[in-house]
C-alpha cells in the first residue's frame, strides 16, 4: 500500500527548480539528432544482444559456481563482474560524488530512484562493498535474473501482499544487524517520467527497526539512457549523487511519515542539481 507524501515544501519553487533542469527546445532538437536511427540500430543490434548475452552466460555458469564455496560472496562478484561489462558494453561514462562522506564500513539502507533496468548494474559497479537488495516479487518471474536474485540472498517482497513478505522482512533486518548494507527502490519500482514519485514505507521501516542511517543517493541520467517500454539505449554521461547520511534516532513507527518525506526532499535535492553536459 502506497504511503502519499505531502509536500510542505515549497512546491512552486521545486517545480521551477524541476523546469530549469530540462533542456530548452533547441537542446532536445540536437538530443533528438544524435540519438537517431544510427543510435537506434547500434543498440538493437550490438548492445542490446551483448546484453542478453552476458546475462543469459554468466547467469547460467553462476549458479553451479556458487555451490562451490560461500555462495552470497561469489554470486555477488559475478553481478559486479556482468554490471561492469555491461556498463562498457553502453559507453556511459559515470561520475560518482559524495560516497567518501559516507562510512561504508556501517550498516545502512542506501535509499536509491528508479528510473532504469540499468541502475542495478550502475550500483554494482560504483558500490564498493557488498549489499543486499530489496526486489518486487514480479522479478522471479524473469529466467535467470529471477534465479540469480533468489540464489544470492536478496530480499523478495510481495508488494500485493505485504504479510507474505514477513520472512523476507526478518532476513533484511538480519543481515542490517549482521552488518551487511541493504538497497532498496523507495518508489517501489521504475518511474515512467523520470520524475522522483512517492516512496512506499518499507526502506523505513526496516531503517527504524535496524536503528540504521538512511542514505539517500540519486541516480542521473539512467532514464535518459534507457526509460521504459524501449529497448534503445542513449550512450551519455552518468551521475550517481550520494546524499548525507540521514540518522533514524529519535524516529519510531508512528513518525515515521516524517523520516519518509525527510529523505525524499533530500533525494529531489539531489537529482535536481544541474547535470553534467552530454
Amino acid at each position: 500500500m502506497k504511503t502519499p507524501i505531502t509536500e510542505i515544501d515549497n512546491t512552486a519553487e521545486r517545480a521551477g527548480e524541476s523546469a530549469r533542469s530540462r533542456p530548452p527546445s533547441s537542446a532536445r532538437a540536437t538530443v533528438s539528432r544524435r540519438y537517431g536511427w544510427l543510435s537506434r540500430l547500434r543498440s538493437y543490434f550490438i548492445f542490446d544482444p551483448l546484453i542478453w548475452l552476458i546475462t543469459v552466460g554468466l547467469g547460467i555458469i553462476s549458479i553451479p559456481v556458487s555451490l562451490l564455496g560461500e555462495k552470497g560472496g561469489i554470486l555477488h562478484g559475478f553481478a559486479r563482474f556482468w554490471s561492469e561489462l555491461i556498463m562498457r558494453i553502453v559507453c556511459s561514462p559515470t561520475t560518482v560524488a559524495g560516497l567518501e562522506k559516507i562510512d561504508t564500513s556501517k550498516p545502512h539502507v542506501y535509499a536509491v530512484n528508479h528510473a532504469s533496468a540499468l541502475d542495478i548494474p550502475l550500483l554494482y559497479v560504483y558500490l564498493p562493498f557488498q549489499f543486499r537488495i530489496v526486489f518486487k516479487k514480479e522479478l522471479l518471474s524473469y529466467p535467470i535474473v529471477g534465479w540469480h536474485l533468489k540464489r544470492s540472498g536478496q530480499i523478495c517482497i510481495d508488494q500485493q501482499n505485504p504479510a507474505r513478505s514477513i520472512g523476507s522482512i526478518r532476513s533484511a533486518l538480519k543481515s542490517l544487524k549482521s552488518g551487511l548494507p541493504l538497497v532498496i527502490f523507495p518508489e517501489g519500482g521504475r518511474t515512467p517520467d523520470g520524475q522522483i514519485k512517492p516512496f512506499l514505507p518499507g526502506a523505513f521501516f526496516l531503517a527504524i527497526k535496524a536503528q540504521v542511517d538512511i542514505v539517500p543517493v540519486a541516480l542521473v541520467g539512467t532514464y535518459e539512457l534507457l526509460p521504459m517500454d524501449t529497448y534503445h539505449i542513449k550512450c551519455r554521461p552518468l551521475e550517481m549523487r550520494v546524499g548525507q547520511a540521514i540518522s533514524t534516532a529519535g524516529y519510531t513507527l508512528r513518525n515515521m511519515e516524517a523520516l519518509l518525506d525527510k529523505v525524499h526532499r533530500a533525494m529531489e535535492d539531489l537529482y535536481l542539481k544541474p547535470v553534467v553536459s552530454d
